[in-house]
């Protein structure tokens, strides 16, 4: 993608973290940032006037950093997963923990002003934003900062549609990011990969997405053509990555806000994260719920993939 500077937004403040993801050094002022991926907090999207169980999202990137941190003394050791090391202290990607963009559990239009503007503070810099929410209305105003940066593919991975023009009123909740992502001119083709089961969409909106050009994958069409498969469907050049964590198998994630059976594998999705690699541009990883987690097994998880896609990132 081309460094152009779009016109900046004001800037953010971050709340600085207690720790650096994986040890990450932190700095909360993205005018300082010199690195090659920022981690970075949003916490607060667009809420729905009946809060639900996406309210206890806006903790994950606390629990996250809290799991990230053992896997810090593991960096420079040899991966299995991907026949390397880690995330090597030497040559590998330089890392930053930006913090947490700070919000209002009610306040929609500020929390997501205040997002476009961390992120495309963050880009500004020429480091990869990979994002930790916060429920899935987080990913319009972060893909809003992308604008006048060249044509974007969003690869969705998620249990669900998230075609929604609206629920209770509002546009701009969890249940509409890839319906406000198709309106964006900076975003190109949309591919949506682990659907099953049932949400919110209904038959109108699965037209409507089809309509738009997104291609759709179920995560059982996934297992039947394979990784490899989908990535030869993604079209060249950036791509960023939103990442649902209700997308996995329950046996993998199942501290999420809307947990179904006959999700992606571990392997499934670690590969098909690793297989982005220099290509990354951004991601957000969402509907982490840490109140619901057993022995921190989907922070682990979520930690894990993050340090996959941040391994891709090249050098500078």
């Amino acid at each position: 993608m081309a460094r152009t500077h779009a016109a900046r937004l004001p800037h953010v403040h971050l709340n600085r973290p207690d720790i650096g993801f994986a040890g990450a050094p932190i700095e909360t002022d993205t005018d300082r940032i010199d690195a090659d991926v920022a981690i970075l907090g949003v916490p607060f999207g667009w809420p729905y006037p009946r809060a639900g169980a996406t309210a206890g999202c806006a903790v994950a990137p606390t629990a996250v950093r809290r799991r990230a941190a053992r896997l810090e003394r593991f960096r420079d050791h040899w991966d299995f997963d991907t026949g390397a090391p880690m995330l090597p202290l030497v040559g590998g990607p330089r890392i930053v923990d930006a913090g947490d963009v700070p919000g209002d559990a009610t306040d929609g239009a500020g929390n997501a002003a205040l997002t476009t503007a961390a992120v495309t503070g963050v880009l500004a810099r020429g480091a990869v934003p990979i994002c930790i929410g916060g429920d899935d209305s987080v990913q319009a105003p972060i893909l809003r900062a992308f604008a006048g940066r060249g044509e974007v593919t969003v690869l969705h991975v998620d249990a669900h549609l998230d075609f929604r023009d609206e629920v209770d009123g509002v546009r701009e909740g969890y249940s509409s990011p890839m319906r406000r992502a198709s309106e964006m001119a900076h975003v190109g083709r949309i591919v949506q990969v682990g659907l099953r089961g049932v949400g919110s969409a209904r038959a109108a909106e699965l037209t409507d997405a089809r309509s738009a050009g997104n291609l759709l994958v179920t995560a059982r069409e996934l297992r039947e053509r394979g990784v490899g498969w989908l990535l030869g469907q993604l079209p060249g050049g950036p791509v960023f990555v939103a990442f649902d964590c209700d997308a996995l198998d329950p046996s993998v994630a199942a501290a999420v806000s809307a947990p179904a059976p006959g999700g992606l594998s571990w392997e499934e999705a670690s590969d098909l994260l690793g297989g982005i690699g220099p290509r990354l541009v951004g991601a957000a990883f969402t509907e982490f719920v840490p109140a619901l987690d057993h022995n921190e097994l989907t922070a682990l998880a979520v930690s894990r993939l993050v340090v996959r896609l941040a391994g891709g990132v090249p050098a500078r």
